[in-house]
């Protein structure tokens, strides 16, 4: 039977060294088909919280399931295998590779070739970029073209949820608009996404459920358009109300859940 999630962290609780917590009690949890968007202030602990799923940082305490499964306390590689795969901060293809090579790279656990095979249509259709510069070193793309080889890379394992860190970090507004787009594709392709941004409005925008991180918890939980809508959040968590607001007296979404 199929859990309900595809990815739990539940009362995670994890720091750096022997600094002071960054996650203090934090769950969050990722159904199947769905994109979670977490937003929040700098340092409320939202790169942190993709850190831990992947096994980058280990928490002190709390609970990583994935797809029912207990993987708590498993590295990077053992994460990788169970399910998880993480695209980083900023741009990390191999400029002087080709899109190819950089692509090929996600199927390094993969050992039957004619998988690996399929995979590479399944991303080329995907991302038609991916497609259209095959044989391109990797360093003469655009940044937003980078960056879809990068979810193109993640995509070669067949993950159950793709953990995106700031993806639309230094690129114009006209690039971000398709960088969400393609977190829009991985979905409908039917691969659940983590998504952490500072852009938080379009962020929720995409997303299908949002959660707002502050002091290492989350304080409020639920559809991401209720999110969007509620104009004391906007005030307080998106950068203020969007032009076209009227919203002052607008009740916040009822599916909306604060916690604390």
């Amino acid at each position: 039977m199929a859990s309900e999630f595809l990815l739990e962290l539940n009362d995670i609780e994890a720091g750096y060294g022997r600094a002071a917590l960054v996650l203090r009690g934090l769950t969050v949890k990722v159904p199947p088909g769905t994109v979670v968007c977490l937003v929040g202030p700098n340092g409320a602990g939202k790169s942190t919280v993709l850190k831990v799923a992947s096994g980058l940082l280990k928490p002190r305490s709390g609970t990583i399931k994935v797809d029912g499964k207990d993987v708590t306390g498993q590295g990077p590689q053992q994460m990788l295998r169970s399910g998880l795969a993480h695209v980083l901060q900023g741009h990390s293809v191999f400029r002087e590779m080709t899109v190819a090579e950089n692509v090929n790279l996600g199927a390094y656990t993969l050992r039957d070739k004619a998988v690996i095979n399929e995979r590479i249509e399944f991303v080329k259709e995907l991302f038609p970029v991916v497609a259209d510069r095959w044989k391109s070193l990797a360093g003469l793309l655009s940044g937003g073209q980078q960056k879809q080889v990068e979810f193109a890379r993640s995509l070669m394992v067949s993950p159950k949820v793709v953990l995106l860190d700031e993806p639309s970090m230094g690129l114009d507004p006209k690039t971000t608009s398709t960088v969400f787009e393609q977190v829009v594709r991985m979905r409908e392709a039917g691969v659940a996404v983590l998504l952490v941004e500072q852009n938080a409005r379009r962020a929720l925008e995409t997303a299908d459920i949002g959660c707002v991180l502050d002091l290492g918890r989350v304080h409020i939980t639920g559809p991401a358009p209720e999110l969007l809508a509620d104009p004391k959040l906007g005030e307080l968590y998106l950068g203020g109300r969007p032009a076209d607001s009227t919203a002052d007296k607008a009740p916040a979404g009822k599916g909306v859940t604060v916690d604390g």
